[in-house]
Order: structure tokens, then C-alpha cells, then sequence
């Protein structure tokens, strides 16, 4: 079943032996084992990868039910939630990891040694779906699916530059004036939320010369004197040679917490996740 949900979730026997740490043959054996057992054809197997079929659709939901019921029971069983021990994977937006997860863990960390926190730069649900993370972090409500969301904090952005830019290009006293600086944002067709439209908003469609998929690169290139760029104020605040320019240009956002329905219950998941919205409550005013 294990072996089964790793070809599922990965798309290819060989993505699913790396992460379970058994050779390609193993897999292929365990495969061909359960399909025989069940007399039915789980996975159409290409040059791409593996695609699940009809049937191995309909035998997907089982096997994650059958999942929780194991990882509940041995909760319960062992008693691994009462010590607070095992792995918690946490997908988020690369800024909001760098610049406040980290230290927001800190605490955490020295509390419960017991747990081992992996950040993962996946702002999605997809992954939560998949059971590759436990918790994370998006911009989008998912308004389908078997999760559980709950608001986070709302966050306002605004428009940066480097002192040095600064010091070599007039800054803009209104939106006309962006066209003639560069301007940083994302790769379009690389977001991975209609919230990152931000860039746009804020820039009134003035085009970009510079952009990349990352958060934290586009703020190492405002500070490296490449442009103007988008900051979200409580990343910017931490950077003394940032200096915001139009200050009436502001936009909104919000990061929303997700776990899964079916993990969501288990003491080390919970324990994070309740961390998690505490701090970000504690810390509210400066995200805004």
C-alpha cells in the first residue's frame, strides 16, 4: 500500500523507489504483487511515468483511508503523538518561509525536540492532497477538496527600492513615472496564484524588465540596486537600504493555513498547526 501510494502521488516508479529508499525493481514487484492481488491494472505504465487507471483511481481513495487509519493507530497505539515525535512537512511561499517561518519555529523547536520541521517551497494544496506535506500555507481559500482552512492574517505590499537605485534614478512621484525605471516582477505564466497579480496592480501594467519566480530574488535584486520591485512590508521592514517609494500605492493579501482531513487530528500536525496561528496572532501588526 505504501509502495502503491508513493507511484500514486510521484507519477513514476522511479520518483516513488528515491523517496522510499528501495531499487526500481522492488517497486515494479510490489506493484505487480497488489495488482495481481486485487485482479485489476492499478497503473498504465509509459515513458513519462505511470498514470493511474480507471481502476487505480477508484483504489486511491481506499488506500489513503486505509493511510490515516494506520498513521491514527499508531498514534494511538504507540503513543508517538503523546511524545510528540516524527516528521512535519510545512509547504509555504518562499518569503513567508524565509522571513517569518523560520523564526517563528524557534520556539517550537525548543519545545518539542522530538519533531523534525521540513519547510518546503510549495505554496499549493496539490502537495497536501498528494500527502506529500502536512500543513500549508497559501494565498487562495481552497474551496474544494478534503481540507480544513482557516485565515491566517491579511498583509499589505508596496513598492521598493534600494537606497543606491535611489541615489542613481530619481525616484517616480507618481504611477506615470514607473515607465521610465526598471521594474522587477514575476515570470506571468510561472505564478502560482492569480494573487501574485500584485505586481501588476501596483505597477498599473507597466511592463517588467526584470522577473523571476521568486520572492526572495526579486528582493536581492531591488537590494542590489537592479529596480523597483514589490515587498511585502514585513519583509521590507527587516531591510534598513530599502526605501518605499509612492507610499499611497498599497496592496492586499492573505495567507491562509491548510491541513488535511484526514492528518489533521494527529498530536504533532495539530501542534504545529496551533503554533502556527498563534504567532501569526501575536504578530499580526506587522504584517499589515
Amino acid at each position: 500500500m505504501r509502495v502503491f501510494l508513493a507511484v500514486a502521488r510521484g507519477g513514476q516508479f522511479v520518483a516513488a523507489a528515491r523517496r522510499l529508499r528501495l531499487d526500481h525493481a522492488t517497486v515494479s514487484r510490489r506493484i505487480a504483487a497488489l495488482e495481481a492481488g486485487l485482479g485489476a491494472k492499478l497503473f498504465d505504465r509509459r515513458t513519462t511515468g505511470a498514470r493511474l487507471t480507471s481502476a487505480g483511481e477508484r483504489f486511491l481513495a481506499i488506500a489513503e483511508q486505509m493511510e490515516s487509519a494506520f498513521l491514527h493507530a499508531q498514534a494511538e497505539i504507540g503513543d508517538r503523538d503523546v511524545e510528540l515525535t516524527g516528521v512535519v512537512r510545512i509547504g509555504a511561499p518562499d518569503g513567508f518561509s524565509t522571513y517569518y517561518l523560520a523564526a517563528a519555529l524557534r520556539d517550537f523547536a525548543e519545545r518539542h525536540p522530538g519533531i523534525i520541521i521540513q519547510l518546503v517551497p510549495t505554496p499549493q494544496v496539490i502537495p497536501l492532497a498528494r500527502r506529500e506535506v502536512d500543513i500549508v500555507v497559501v494565498l487562495d481559500k481552497p474551496e474544494a477538496g478534503r481540507f480544513v482552512a482557516r485565515k491566517l492574517t491579511d498583509y499589505s505590499l508596496g513598492i521598493y527600492a534600494s537606497a543606491d537605485y535611489l541615489k542613481a534614478h530619481k525616484a517616480p512621484r507618481d504611477v506615470a513615472d514607473l515607465s521610465e525605471h526598471r521594474l522587477i516582477g514575476y515570470v506571468e505564466e510561472h505564478a502560482f496564484s492569480t494573487a501574485l497579480d500584485y505586481v501588476r496592480e501596483l505597477f498599473d501594467g507597466a511592463p517588467t524588465s526584470f522577473e523571476c519566480t521568486s520572492a526572495v530574488t526579486q528582493l536581492e535584486a531591488m537590494r542590489a540596486g537592479l529596480g523597483l520591485g514589490v515587498v511585502h512590508d514585513y519583509i521590507a521592514h527587516r531591510f534598513a537600504d530599502l526605501t518605499r517609494v509612492l507610499p499611497e500605492r498599497r496592496a492586499m493579501r492573505g495567507y491562509w493555513i491548510v491541513t488535511h482531513e484526514d492528518t489533521r487530528g494527529l498530536g504533532r500536525i495539530r501542534a504545529v498547526h496551533d503554533h502556527l496561528v498563534a504567532a501569526v496572532e501575536r504578530d499580526r501588526a506587522m504584517f499589515i
